[in-house]
């Protein structure tokens, strides 16, 4: 029975690991994204009790955001979106990214090139894999996104590679109503 159990045991142990892994390039994050930079953006933005978020979250959200889960790739809500807009904490509503810098890297997961709002995006050195990667939490509610790379394109050369489960996104056309019309200015055409 042991003979049977043990190599199935080892082959789902190496599937997760691998999808698990496909998060992270060969190359290591860059040294000083390990620091956050400034303080958090003043606002009224902040993480809700425990017992609400659970009650509002899916239990996927919940798990990806309170306890560093993560999504399957290419099965999620946001890595094959190009409609125009941002996306904010799901737990909080902080601004996040920006879909003007979102591209695509071909792993399964929404990624970005910059944060909308550096000050609501801090970061720390993340262990859990045996090898160090930079994880992505917003700064007001906590919430695990994701992590970052060194490998995206220019013009930073950063991968925010992030879970869907913790964005919401805000089309530009619901900017206004939702409170973010500060960011409208982005997205209009530059008329002639």
């Amino acid at each position: 029975m042991l003979k049977k159990i043990l190599p199935l045991a080892v082959i789902a142990i190496a599937v997760i690991t691998a999808s698990y892994l496909l998060q992270r390039p060969a190359t290591a994050a860059p040294r000083d994204a390990n620091k956050s930079k400034g303080a958090a953006m003043s606002s009224n933005y902040h993480k809700p009790a425990d017992a609400e978020l659970k009650k509002n979250l899916t239990p996927l959200q919940y798990e990806v955001t309170q306890h560093e889960g993560t999504e399957p790739p290419f099965r999620n809500e946001y890595w094959d979106n190009h409609k125009e807009g941002i996306y904010v904490d799901v737990v909080s509503g902080e601004p996040l990214f920006s879909s003007l810098d979102k591209f695509e890297s071909g792993t399964g997961w929404p990624s970005f090139t910059r944060p909308l709002e550096p000050k609501n995006v801090v970061t720390k050195t993340d262990h859990k894999l045996f090898l160090p990667r930079t994880e992505v939490r917003s700064a007001h509610a906590d919430s695990h996104l994701g992590h970052v790379f060194d490998d995206g394109p220019a013009p930073t050369g950063l991968r925010y590679c992030m879970n869907s489960a913790s964005l919401r996104f805000i089309p530009v056309d619901k900017l206004e109503a939702e409170g973010y019309g500060q960011y409208l200015h982005l997205f209009q055409k530059v008329k002639k």
